[in-house]
């Protein structure tokens, strides 16, 4: 374990897959009927609650400050509340292994947000990646969901308004890391932040009855709740230790496995062009990923 601790290669693939299983689990409660902001809430409130009482086991405690607060709160709404509640709307129409592939887009709008802010610089070579991975996109926005189904491009639109999100995220939880604060600590904070600020929009919404679905899926909520609260555990170690441009790269495991899973589990198809998107946004995801090694080797020899 410790090894995959330290490990930023082990962390992705196991992140990833994580997230990846949060995709089918997601269209079989929405087919259920349970609201995607419920649903989003279930998810929030059980990994902050099971990481929460794996860090009091420890004998870890939250040590609450205005800087945690506010991190909290932000990351919450930007990481979780709002591209979870994105994901569960737009799964129904679009399908789980389409709108995994938005996952896909996250590194490339990420070095975007980098370079627009300042925090990293482009070159060429992460240019031309931005560009592949943009071409790619187009090519499975066109398709519209899966085949002989397709969406209205509104949903297509909240489909690739996750990317943006999770970026904005990406980008946030690193600039305003609390200092000598723990993965795990962060993780329980910011997921009960994001609970709190889901179940007001429910009540407000909703009303509480907008929960009573999740009494047909059990065993859904339970899986949903085991993969969450283990996936964001590793999580803020990938963030720690492989920075916010390789901890985007998740996307790409988790698109992989939520096609996987709708193709072969959930009996969706696609078109071949959306194939081929997906295929030209990776290419443009391993350009942008070998831009960023490109310019952190050329930082370490300046440094040097």
């Amino acid at each position: 374990m410790k090894l995959l601790w330290d490990s930023a290669a082990g962390l992705l693939v196991v992140t990833g897959g994580l997230l990846g299983l949060t995709l089918p689990f997601g269209k079989l409660a929405t087919a259920a009927g349970v609201p995607a902001m419920v649903w989003a809430f279930v998810i929030s409130l059980g990994a902050g609650g099971v990481l929460l009482l794996a860090l009091l086991v420890r004998g870890g405690r939250i040590r609450l400050t205005a800087h945690k607060l506010r991190y909290f709160f932000v990351t919450a709404a930007v990481s979780y509340a709002v591209p979870n509640l994105l994901m569960f709307s737009a799964i129904p129409h679009l399908g789980a292994g389409y709108t995994g592939i938005m996952f896909t887009l996250s590194p490339v709008v990420t070095l975007v947000f980098s370079i627009l802010l300042g925090v990293r610089r482009p070159n060429l070579l992460g240019v031309v990646g931005i560009a592949v991975g943009f071409v790619g996109a187009v090519m499975v926005a066109v398709t519209r969901g899966e085949a002989g189904q397709p969406a209205e491009f509104f949903w297509v639109a909240v489909g690739l308004l996750i990317p943006v999100s999770l970026a904005a995220g990406n980008i946030y939880r690193t600039v305003d890391w609390p200092e000598d604060t723990g993965p795990i600590e962060l993780a329980v904070g910011s997921h009960l932040a994001s609970a709190t600020l889901l179940l007001a929009g429910i009540l407000t919404l909703l009303g509480k009855g907008a929960f009573a679905p999740l009494g047909g899926v059990p065993l859904v909520v339970a899986g949903q709740v085991a993969s969450a609260s283990a996936m964001f555990a590793f999580f803020f170690r990938l963030q720690a230790v492989g920075g916010p441009v390789y901890l985007s790269q998740i996307g790409y495991v988790a698109a992989a496995v939520g096609l996987f899973a709708g193709t072969v589990f959930l009996g969706e198809h696609y078109q071949l062009l959306t194939w081929m998107g997906a295929v030209i946004i990776t290419i443009g995801v391993f350009i942008t990923t070998r831009a960023q090694s490109q310019t952190s080797l050329k930082m370490r020899s300046q440094a040097a």
